[in-house]
């Protein structure tokens, strides 16, 4: 479960991301917005995109978060930093196609690894914790939708 404090920084890092405004010098994190799965009204998230081999992925930082459920319920989604939006569908991975994902995601999102440990959710941040969690941290391949 996500601490409390985690939805007022997401509040303001999304305010931040649809003004365009830099929060990362190393990341690159977007607006995700999918359908909520009960209301349908429109919920925002802030994620951070990694490539791996070429495709874009996306993982989970805390296990029960309401975005993976409404993902898996709705597919589509919209990312969104700027003026910039994107319409993409999110392909839930395997945990064997996941591995590799998670242990690049301490490489490729720092801020990440960090904001989790602050949370409880990792102790270390070494890409053997994070494939240790691969049946926690839900991953989803990016695929644009032409």
């Amino acid at each position: 479960m996500a601490p409390r404090w985690l939805k007022h920084v997401n509040k303001l890092v999304i305010a931040m991301l649809r003004l365009g405004l830099p929060i990362s010098r190393h990341e690159s994190p977007v607006v995700l917005t999918v359908p909520g799965r009960r209301t349908g009204r429109p919920r925002s998230t802030p994620v951070t995109p990694m490539l791996v081999d070429g495709d874009r992925y996306v993982v989970n930082g805390y296990p029960g978060a309401d975005w993976v459920r409404n993902v898996r319920a709705a597919g589509e989604v919209t990312l969104r930093q700027g003026r910039h939006a994107e319409r993409a569908r999110l392909v839930e991975l395997t945990p064997d196609q996941a591995r590799p994902v998670l242990r690049e995601f301490p490489t490729q999102v720092p801020v990440g690894v960090d904001l989790m440990k602050r949370a409880g959710v990792l102790t270390s941040g070494t890409p053997d914790e994070f494939e240790s969690l691969v049946r926690r941290l839900p991953v989803f391949r990016i695929d644009a939708i032409t």
